[in-house]
């Protein structure tokens, strides 16, 4: 982070960090200092005893600290990582339509998992755009569950499910409505909004395969911005190693860093996303949702079929 966006984020975050100290106990500390504690334990993961002593400060306070900046970005600044707007949506899809040829796509999902000390592990959910820009984060869920599962636990899910969110009017492609669509991995179901990879179908002609093959090989390609958010959340020093701390506080960090993982992307741009691919999202339950894909309706794999058609025309353009 440039000195630039931590004095323009300890501007913005100021009189928030301020405001709740320990009532009998004032801290007494400047707010750059406050955030400077805070963002260190976020970068480095160095324990307490080592944050107060290169600050300066008690180990009571470098806590404090550390989790005070978590519960202002997570409680004030959670819009950061809010699920975007239609309008915003727009500038997602035409992004992914220069790239891939693909119309309406509106974002990739994931889902990773991180350790804490215990062996006990959090799953976290996250959509991203082709800039691997956060656009959605849910943390929270023990990480046993599938991500399926873990998916159709979300406010996300239910918003979708609704028509509260991706209700913008379908795209026709190849005589088929499209409607707005997230992409993910196998571990996911094939549903009218969220497109996966075709499984394997030996009855099937040539010019069908290689269909399914480029668009296969498509949605592989987009995941990699996903790939790339979640190696650069596990570049934050506190996520890369088993995380010392009760299961909320993990979750605070988790989505502190995700945040902060914006705000690096909107101040400074993309050169510090990792180019990390790996951490594959899907559960090994991938074959099983795609062989009962008809549970969920014959809609989402003729959208399927329409869109690997157009996959194939984009490329030979």
């Amino acid at each position: 982070m440039s000195s630039s966006t931590f004095e323009w984020l300890c501007g913005l975050l100021e009189p928030l960090l301020e405001c709740r100290d320990p009532i009998d106990s004032p801290l007494n500390l400047s707010p750059e200092l406050r955030l400077g504690i805070g963002m260190f334990r976020l970068a480095t993961g160095s324990g307490y005893a080592e944050i107060a002593n290169r600050f300066g400060v008690t180990e009571s306070a470098a806590r404090f600290c550390s989790k005070q900046l978590s519960r202002v970005l997570c409680t004030n600044f959670r819009f950061w990582v809010g699920f975007p707007p239609p309008e915003e949506l727009n500038s997602v899809s035409k992004d992914f339509l220069s790239l891939t040829g693909l119309p309406n796509c509106c974002g990739v999902i994931a889902c990773t998992r991180f350790t804490l000390v215990g062996h006990e592990t959090l799953a976290v959910q996250l959509v991203v755009d082709s800039n691997s820009r956060i656009l959605s984060i849910v943390a929270g869920f023990r990480g046993d569950k599938s991500d399926s599962q873990i998916l159709k636990s979300t406010t996300l899910y239910k918003d979708i499910e609704e028509r509260k969110a991706l209700n913008s009017s379908p795209v026709i492609v190849e005589g088929v409505a499209v409607n707005q669509y997230l992409v993910g991995g196998r571990g996911y179901p094939l549903l009218p909004w969220l497109f996966v990879p075709f499984g394997d179908d030996e009855d099937e002609s040539f010019e069908s395969r290689r269909e399914k093959e480029m668009f296969n090989a498509t949605v592989d390609w987009m995941r990699v911005s996903a790939a790339r958010a979640i190696g650069s959340l596990r570049k934050w020093g506190v996520l890369s190693m088993p995380i010392g701390e009760d299961f909320k506080t993990a979750v605070g960090f988790v989505g502190a860093c995700s945040i902060l993982h914006n705000v690096l992307l909107m101040r400074e741009g993309g050169g510090d996303v990792d180019d990390f691919i790996g951490g594959d999202d899907d559960n090994g339950n991938g074959h099983l949702i795609e062989e009962h894909w008809d549970l969920f309706g014959k809609q989402a794999a003729d959208a399927r079929l329409a869109l690997a058609k157009r996959v194939a025309q984009f490329k030979k353009s």
